[in-house]
């Protein structure tokens, strides 16, 4: 071994101790936040496959950032241990290994050529800058260095002149590096890695759908989050494992339409909060859209949201809880149970809800509904039609979940479809009339948690005095919550979307469609595409309908929102455009004739855009429509 690259192994062995103590001052941070349960062997024995398939799984939707990172974290980590390994004296005083290692820092130096690439001449906004934009200099000064003292070692000295000004490069860039351990770039090196260990939605990783949000204890001392010490400290940390990438802005429908929200901001804003003494000056990223004014001052025990916090109010609310972010993140850090918790302390602690939305929720804790009707009035919608009440009779094959939609006349045409074909296709159906109450989604993602409790329980101890085997719902937001919220307080039910049970009615023969001669573009509801994992399924009904199907850009899983979720139209935080008046243009310009939605609330955000546009119509009506182009004796069912 040449003594420029032992000098190197003792350099490196330095900046990892540096690095440690760098970190160790992060970590500390964390301790302010409450205890969370971890399962610390799982998460470590999980954290190979989490970063080398979940993560790249996420970093691969572009090409470029997912080679650049390879190269670059995985020629850093590869050389530097590598480099440490070679003071042990067989490989130190190999030469085959010394050109492993410098082979391993070549990848590295390539890598950071790739982040400069990406950076220089002119930075895409979604990268925040500042510390940011010095990181390709220090990859490339610690890779190159280390690259040409491992070269010569390589080649027993013969560049001896190269290796100590490399040594003396690497040295400076590895200490550049390490510094940016506390409040630099590089604190998402180790934080991501705790975090995917310690991941607070772990089954996440495990190929399971993982949104449900978890029950306050209303017996707490404390309702919600107030301030950064209110977060568990595995929460902290994932603030923290944020690279500022911007995936999570360009997702995010709010930022979109010019309202003040940008996830990417706000997690910084969290990260930053939890510093004594801190202030939002550092952040180098794209701002809040119309930015509220706030003294961006926090620290760990001092209110995050507030006029004279890090955080305004306004942004909380502008969140439609979509989950884009989320699914956007390649560090799977939860964005929308961060908004939630602080949202919850608003609510319940403060009452400072959003003007607009303090009446609903009002009505809805004194009668059960946002807007104070009866709910005897909900199955109005139904006059003429046949609409059994699962009280007089013994119980249904399938109770069928109308939701808070049911009152609004143009959600009634869909619900008039559905039972119009329920009947056709013969199924034993009924549904629960007046002792149907909210499902209490929209006081959930407002924060009204000790609302959404009750109703949750008054619903479960209704459905329990009732027989049935399947819940069959058109509303995503009921779905989602009577599928996934409800269990955690005692009610577990089998609950189908309508779309995938009309799916199945068709598949089956039970009702026969005629071909629609049409192009459709589908819209993907949110709480039933990424919250819910189901995309399959409407689009294998459409093209059993024979429709022309076109994808928007945005679809599946990575769909745009609609605006219409997490209470956002009650919210009603003003920006620069409306969200649904940008999803039409994105359905628009497949040049599809019909927009096919498959939600209450998707329809009528939709159906709010004026001026020219596709028509809007839910996948039921374009069912009965396809059975109805049916001779008379095809639409009765199959036996």
């Amino acid at each position: 071994m040449t003594e420029a690259a032992f000098s190197l192994s003792l350099a490196i062995l330095a900046l990892a101790a540096i690095a440690a103590v760098m970190a160790g001052g992060r970590a500390r941070l964390w301790r302010a936040g409450r205890p969370a349960k971890v399962d610390w062997m799982r998460g470590l024995m999980a954290l190979p496959k989490r970063y080398l398939v979940d993560v790249h799984h996420v970093v691969g939707r572009d090409p470029y950032a997912a080679r650049m990172h390879a190269l670059a974290a995985g020629g850093l980590l590869g050389g530097s241990a590598l480099a440490l390994l070679a003071l042990l004296p067989p490989l130190g005083g190999s030469r085959l290994f010394w050109a492993l290692v410098a082979l391993a820092f070549a990848v590295a130096l390539a890598g950071g050529f790739m982040v400069g690439r990406r950076r220089y001449p002119e930075r895409p906004a979604r990268l925040s800058g500042g510390k940011f934009q010095r990181l390709p200099f220090l990859l490339a000064a610690y890779a190159g260095g280390a690259f040409l003292v491992a070269l010569d070692a390589a080649l027993a000295g013969s560049v001896w002149p190269l290796a100590w000004p490399g040594l003396w490069l690497a040295a400076a860039g590895g200490l550049g590096l390490a510094m940016q351990l506390d409040r630099g770039p590089m604190r998402h090196a180790f934080a991501g890695a705790l975090h995917l260990v310690a991941h607070p939605r772990a089954a996440r990783f495990e190929g399971r759908r993982e949104t449900a949000l978890a029950p306050l204890n209303l017996e707490a001392p404390r309702l919600g989050v107030a301030t950064p010490a209110d977060f568990a400290w595995n929460r902290l940390a994932g603030f923290d494992a944020c690279i500022q990438c911007g995936r999570c802005e360009v997702a995010c429908p709010a930022f979109a339409a010019g309202q003040p929200l940008n996830p990417k901001r706000l997690i910084q804003d969290l990260a930053t909060s939890m510093v004594p003494g801190a202030t939002n000056v550092a952040y180098a990223g794209s701002p809040y859209p119309h930015a509220r004014e706030v003294a961006g001052i926090g620290g760990p025990d001092l209110p995050i949201v507030g006029a004279g916090a890090m955080i305004h109010p306004d942004t909380l609310w502008s969140c439609t809880t979509c989950r884009a972010c989320v699914e956007e993140c390649p560090m799977m850090i939860e964005h929308v149970d961060a908004i939630v918790a602080l949202r919850r302390f608003q609510t319940l602690e403060l009452g400072a809800l959003p003007e607009k939305a303090a009446a609903p929720l009002a009505e809805l804790r004194y009668a059960d509904e946002p807007q104070g009707r009866p709910l005897a009035a909900r199955t109005d919608f139904a006059a003429g039609l046949d609409l059994p009440l699962i009280s007089a009779r013994a119980g249904a094959e399938v109770l069928l979940w109308l939701g808070e939609g049911a009152y609004d006349l143009r959600y009634g045409r869909t619900l008039r479809a559905l039972v119009r074909l329920l009947h056709l296709a013969g199924v034993d159906f009924a549904v629960l009339g007046e002792e149907e109450r909210d499902c209490g989604d929209i006081a959930r993602r407002l924060g009204d948690e000790a609302t959404f409790q009750r109703l949750a329980r008054a619903n479960i101890a209704t459905l329990a005095r009732h027989s049935f085997r399947r819940i069959l719902t058109p509303d995503p937001h009921a779905l989602h919550v009577l599928r996934n919220e409800y269990p955690a307080l005692g009610g577990i039910y089998e609950v189908v979307h309508h779309s995938a049970f009309l799916d199945e009615l068709v598949a089956e023969g039970r009702l026969g469609v005629a071909p629609l001669k049409a192009s459709v573009t589908y819209h993907d509801p949110c709480y039933l595409g990424r919250y819910n994992g189901e995309i399959d399924a409407p689009r294998r009904l459409l093209d059993r309908l024979g429709l022309a199907r076109l994808e928007m850009e945005r679809s599946g899983r990575r769909s745009m929102c609609c605006g219409g979720g997490g209470g956002a139209p009650l919210s009603d935080i003003e920006g620069e455009r409306r969200i649904p008046d940008i999803r039409m243009d994105q359905a628009a310009q497949t040049g599809a004739g019909i927009v096919a939605v498959a939600c209450p609330q998707c329809t009528a955000m939709l159906e709010g855009v004026t001026g020219t546009r596709p028509e809007v119509r839910d996948i039921a009506e374009l069912v009965l429509e396809a059975v109805e182009a049916m001779p008379a004796r095809a639409r009765e069912p199959a036996t």
